[in-house]
This record gives C-alpha cells, sequence and structure tokens, in this order.
C-alpha cells in the first residue's frame, strides 16, 4: 500500500516545539521529549490512504477546507488532506478553539 507523503508546516512544529517547552519547564524533560515523538508519529499516522477524516468545524478552517482529527484528547491537528500528500498546518489546544 502507498502512503501519502506528509509535510509539517512551519507553525505546527512550532507549536509542539511550545508545548514540550512548557511540559519541560515543569521539570519534565523526558516528559517532554516524549510529547514530541509522539505528535510527530501521529503526524505519520495521518499519511493512510484509505481513511478520509472529517472536515473541521471552526468556521474559518471549513472555509478552507481543512480536515481536523483530535490527538490525546487535548490536542487538535489541523490538516490539509490530498491525494498524495497531507500538509499539517496547525496543532492546538482543542479548548481554545471558539466558534
Amino acid at each position: 500500500m502507498v502512503k501519502r507523503k506528509v509535510t509539517i508546516l512551519q507553525t505546527a512544529a512550532t507549536a509542539v516545539a511550545e508545548i514540550a517547552f512548557f511540559i519541560e519547564s515543569k521539570g519534565l524533560p523526558s516528559t517532554a521529549k516524549k510529547f514530541v515523538d509522539e505528535a510527530f508519529s501521529f503526524f505519520e499516522t495521518l499519511a493512510d490512504n484509505i481513511i478520509e477524516h472529517r472536515k473541521c468545524n471552526y468556521n474559518k478552517w471549513k472555509g478552507l477546507d481543512y480536515r481536523c482529527i483530535v490527538f490525546k484528547k487535548k490536542y487538535m491537528v489541523v490538516f490539509i488532506s490530498g491525494s498524495t500528500e497531507i500538509i499539517i498546518c496547525d496543532f492546538v489546544v482543542a479548548k481554545l478553539i471558539k466558534e
């Protein structure tokens, strides 16, 4: 089975790094590293051609035809789903998203 290419934009990578920095600032450096590893591994799982994810409910992203998926019940991964590529656009704390 052929998987799609996964591209991670700077905004998403920066958001993951900022969350990891926050975790590390609480005195948990190994947890911060584990969080980053899990986030980027999760991004790779989105490359599966068989699965098509739902469109975002947030109006700004819905208008841009972005797809959303929840990571660890707390974070929202926002991406563009193409036939040959997945582009990770943003990574945000879900409770900060306002309709």
